[in-house]
């Protein structure tokens, strides 16, 4: 076991990206230091992600409160991934947790984390036992976590979202990993460390509203999809091997009704279906590989990530 008097740097290092969450930052603060109050070595950094309302004066007042919480202000809304990313390149821990600052991550569950990382573990994952989000959301994403842990070459463990624990070693090696399209749960997953889970159950939010709109959460979904699996570019073969079945099961029926009730079929009408059916499965098949062309494309720019514009208490 680590002890914590020996280590003059924070020892823990709590990372939370933020996005128009004014009502939170004060309240996940009061909570993180109550949870950790057996704990005197560690530090807070809160990532203002672009917000548009009170979150940086929020956050900004407890920098001024408390010297051990830092900010980070971007110059725009770069996204949930690249927030998360910025708070742990400037983290001075040797063990880093991420969490959300709308309070469905419970502070509570981080000394568990802890405890879990002292036996030895490099990554902690906190492991939802139940959730209770709405319906569509629910069971959504149970539905996507069983497609990606069919098809990704990694195995990402289920029911785990970005709260979590690492060690600095894995930060490190994370740190090597310069694509742009980042899907944090299946990096850290791939680079192979011991893991261990934490579960807890995942309450309703307490105030605003998620900043996670349907578009950014499917983005997320095919970053991890896209990312972690050439499964979709074998979607082509598939289709094609269907096709050319369907296809044939036409021509055998057309063949066996000719010679058996005489039956004549006007050509068109053939070559329309076979067509039409080709050309869903070119459009398909065009759609997946500008997919991968389009990441191609963003990774070859080597754009940062983020830009920060002002830091506080670094």
């Amino acid at each position: 076991m680590i002890e914590k008097n020996k280590h003059k740097k924070p020892l823990y290092s709590i990372v939370i990206p933020c996005h128009n969450e004014e009502k939170n930052v004060i309240l996940v603060y009061k909570k993180i230091v109550n949870s950790l109050k057996d704990f005197s070595n560690f530090e807070i950094i809160f990532v203002n992600d672009g917000s548009t309302d009170n979150t940086l004066e929020k956050i900004n007042l407890v920098c001024e409160k408390d010297k051990r919480v830092k900010c980070l202000d971007f110059s725009r809304n770069f996204g949930h991934q690249s927030a998360i990313t910025a708070g742990m390149n400037y983290t001075s821990g040797e063990a880093i947790i991420t969490l959300d600052c709308d309070l469905q991550d419970p502070p509570e569950v981080i000394v568990e984390m802890i405890k879990k990382w002292e036996k030895g573990f490099d990554v902690v994952y906190a492991r939802r036992k139940n959730r209770k989000d709405h319906f569509l959301k629910k069971y959504s994403a149970i539905l996507y976590y069983k497609l990606l842990d069919k098809f990704s070459e990694v195995k990402i463990p289920r029911n785990v979202g970005d709260f979590r624990l690492i060690s600095r070693k894995v930060l490190d090696a994370l740190k090597g990993m310069k694509e742009q399209a980042r899907y944090l749960r299946g990096m850290v997953a791939w680079l192979g460390f011991k893991y261990a889970f934490v579960d807890y159950d995942r309450p309703e939010r307490i105030n605003g509203k998620t900043s996670y709109t349907l578009a950014k959460m499917l983005k997320l979904a095919m970053d991890g999809i896209l990312n972690f699996s050439l499964f979709p570019l074998k979607v082509g073969l598939f289709l094609g091997i269907i096709s050319l079945f369907v296809g044939s099961l036409f021509l055998l029926y057309m063949t066996g009704d000719i010679i058996i009730f005489g039956t004549v079929y006007e050509l068109y009408k053939w070559l329309a279906v076979i067509a039409l059916m080709f050309m869903g499965f070119q459009f398909i098949l065009t759609w997946i590989l500008g997919e991968y062309v389009g990441r191609i494309y963003n990774e070859s720019k080597s754009r940062p990530l983020y830009v920060v514009t002002a830091k506080t208490n670094f």
